[in-house]
């Protein structure tokens, strides 16, 4: 994986057209961070073989061996209220899993049908709202930071994606290993990291595109959905008030998550203030 070999696979327009490469680096984040604040164009996208400094959700980092994963960081600028900034990072988390279905389907080399099963089989998609799940396992973050542009009213975003692809399972931590996964560990397929990111960026495109175009997840709430792990199952809503079973019942416009309440009941809860657990494991 180098800055050649990613270029030579993209087939965006503009996502990730203006690429930095780094072998090793503190956050693919402050990279984009850093286009974003010189003006650099909506799409450039910082890619990491490594990070030593990367941020997760509530202040956790994110730390892998070299070799195996992808940190990257995509910076846009989108026309929109900032208070919808925030659907952006289920826009990402469905490119991500739709360009790991893809690469995995692409992998058998069988056609359609068996490209679908074999998506099937490995149960990938998404845990509400942006983690990517491959058979129960995480192998997926995505954090998405604003970042006002000083002396204006404008503002651009960065959103900072770690995918873990080809890490063997033994090189997990104990602290994190029964929660975390890689592509490898749960299908035993070595995945080409530079088609990877082709697709993300591809797939990515495409919707952001779409959530521009409307401000909202009208036109991507079906795909979503068929790729919520949590769609119809039963969760428990960790909420600082106070705990509570639900059902989950798919996702408004604006990402929120629907839960259905016993006794029937709908809410909508905002991942900003709420998580949500699977009863008996992490979806």
């Amino acid at each position: 994986m180098n800055q050649e070999t990613i270029t030579a696979r993209l087939k965006t327009k503009w996502a990730g057209r203006a690429l930095k490469y780094f072998d090793i680096i503190d956050s693919t984040n402050n990279v984009a961070d850093e286009a974003g604040l010189r003006g650099e164009a909506a799409g450039f996208l910082a890619v990491a073989d490594r990070q030593d400094a990367g941020r997760g959700r509530r202040g956790r980092t994110w730390i892998s061996p070299s070799g195996y994963n992808i940190f990257m960081s995509i910076m846009v600028r989108p026309n929109l209220p900032m208070d919808r900034v925030s659907g952006l990072t289920l826009v990402m988390a469905l490119a991500v899993s739709e360009g790991i279905r893809n690469v995995l389907g692409a992998s058998e080399g069988d056609g359609a049908e068996s490209a679908a099963q074999d998506q099937a089989c490995y149960k990938c998609g998404i845990k509400w709202p942006n983690d990517i799940v491959l058979n129960g396992k995480k192998i997926c973050g995505i954090l998405t930071e604003l970042h006002p542009m000083p002396g204006t009213d404008e503002y651009y975003v960065v959103i900072g994606v770690g995918i873990n692809v080809n890490q063997p399972a033994e090189l997990f931590s104990d602290e994190i290993k029964d929660m975390a996964g890689s592509v490898f560990s749960e299908t035993g397929k070595e995945i080409d990291r530079d088609s990877l990111i082709a697709e993300c960026m591809a797939c990515f495109e495409t919707h952001y595109e779409k959530y521009v175009e409307t401000g909202d997840l009208s036109k991507l709430k079906k795909e979503y959905e068929e790729q919520l792990l949590n769609m119809d199952a039963h969760v428990k809503v960790l909420d600082p008030k106070g705990e509570y079973e639900a059902v989950a019942r798919g996702i408004t416009e604006d990402g929120s998550l629907i839960v259905e309440l016993e006794g029937g009941e709908l809410k909508n809860i905002n991942a900003g203030e709420v998580s949500v657990r699977g009863l008996y494991g992490y979806v």
